[in-house]
């Protein structure tokens, strides 16, 4: 239906909704255990029906305005995606996050998705929080944080059991002022 082109290497941003599913399950079937190792996204979509069931609970979720996921497509081809979680429009806050396969991984996607989805959050919906949550031995996930400006606000410990193990989690932010004063530096200015 439409398209965010995300620089000349051919990525993309696009809505992912239920009539992607076979494609969204063979992008999950090709990362599961990546995608897996700190998050369990997909993990009860392991068949067609598991994927559909599984967008269209984001779709609903999207109509609710509480949440959303976003695609992330590179030569074509699904290879994750970035996401609206917890978004209270009522009150300025909402979570963001992403997933990716490892063909996604090292071409900056997640980052430069993320620049479009905080400035829509931001600019277009009003939020004046964003954070991101991520486990602390997941550093592509906090370096992304990191790029995009956000601050460290601190670790969760023990606060999240995944497979048999509770993780600890590191939560950071950016308030508004602070993204529209890093968005004036430029793109290349994060610190």
């Amino acid at each position: 239906m439409y398209a965010i082109s995300l620089g000349d290497d051919g990525a993309e941003l696009r809505p992912l909704e239920p009539w992607n599913a076979e494609e969204f399950l063979a992008h999950l079937d090709r990362g599961r255990e990546f995608i897996n190792r700190f998050i369990p996204f997909g993990e009860k979509a392991t068949d067609l029906d598991g994927a559909r069931d599984m967008l269209q609970r984001y779709a609903d979720l999207r109509a609710a305005d509480t949440a959303s996921l976003h695609g992330l497509w590179l030569e074509g081809k699904l290879v994750g995606g970035v996401l609206f979680l917890n978004f209270d429009a009522e009150n300025g806050n909402c979570e963001v996050g992403c997933w990716l396969e490892p063909a996604g991984t090292g071409h900056g996607l997640v980052t430069r998705a993320m620049r479009v989805l905080l400035d829509f959050a931001i600019e277009r919906r009003g939020m004046h929080r964003v954070e991101w949550i991520a486990a602390v031995d997941n550093q592509p996930s906090l370096n992304v944080a990191r790029r995009l400006g956000m601050s460290r606000e601190g670790v969760r410990r023990a606060s999240y059991p995944h497979h048999g193990v509770r993780l600890d989690l590191e939560v950071w932010s950016i308030l508004a002022p602070e993204w529209r004063a890093a968005r004036a530096r430029g793109p290349h200015s994060d610190h």
